[in-house]
């Protein structure tokens, strides 16, 4: 996915009240919008001596308070982490529908599968990333007849950027907070594959100096309870590298190690 217009790079003031950012780019601040709820812990330090480094697009509205968008932040040990939760969707479903289009599979798993619904909703209450279906036959069945005998491949895209210090190999970890929501969905994704249905987790590293994945007890137990619970289930996890730089940001199908 090619940004709009090659990113700007600035220096981090702060980070406040979640969603702003002020920044110095220009020798002027700025403040620009922050599209993470996470806390952003092992990728913001406040405590540093070291002036941040970060990459962020300007949109050019005079009318907008905001003037843009942070897109990443280099660490405190150098590497860029991107940071745009609304980028992991967008690059899943470019990487599938390019699969699709071309006849290729992405992943092994996606093998035999012909049609992708991204924002597929399986409650009143409750939608899912995606899901995969046989064909586009087999979509139409399900959306006029919810209980019709059809498998599906349920996808669930998690961004993934916390990745603790104090530990000799660089696993990076999921939440970085308590996630009610990401709690919520193991439990309904259980629920599906009871029903013979597929469900994957793919957690979308936007971080080069990972080498391994693993659920984060510390920041979330109940989580990390729940995760090794649906995978003894067969929940399928997918922790995939995102390839990034000032003018596109892109999946690969490099998958880390599960600890």
């Amino acid at each position: 996915m090619k940004f709009a217009k090659k990113l700007h790079e600035g220096i981090l003031l702060s980070r406040y009240k979640r969603f702003f950012a002020d920044i110095e780019y220009k020798g002027e601040k700025i403040t620009i919008h922050v599209p993470n709820t996470g806390s952003l812990k092992s990728v913001i330090d406040k405590g540093s001596q070291k002036p941040q480094k970060v990459w962020f697009s300007l949109h050019g509205d005079p009318e907008k308070k905001l003037k843009g968008t942070l897109e990443a932040v280099q660490a405190v040990n150098g590497s860029w982490v991107g940071v745009n939760t609304s980028n992991p969707n967008r690059i899943v479903t470019e990487a599938i529908e390019t699969a699709l289009q071309n006849g290729t599979t992405f992943l092994p798993q996606w093998k035999g599968y012909g049609f992708y619904k991204s924002e597929y909703k399986i409650s009143p209450e409750t939608r899912l990333d995606g899901a995969f279906f046989a064909n586009e036959d087999d979509f139409k069945k399900v959306k006029e007849n919810p209980k019709a005998q059809v498998k599906i491949h349920f996808i669930e895209i998690k961004n993934t950027t916390y990745l603790p210090e104090d530990q000799k190999k660089s696993v990076v970890q999921f939440p970085d907070g308590v996630s009610e929501r990401a709690q919520k969905h193991l439990i309904e994704m259980m629920g599906l594959m009871k029903q013979g249905h597929k469900c994957e987790v793919i957690f979308t590293v936007q971080r080069s100096d990972a080498t391994a994945f693993s659920p984060c007890k510390e920041m979330d137990p109940e989580y990390s309870k729940l995760f090794y619970k649906a995978v003894d289930a067969g929940l399928i996890v997918s922790p995939l590298v995102v390839d990034f730089d000032r003018e596109q940001i892109c999946l690969t199908n490099k998958l880390l190690k599960i600890i």
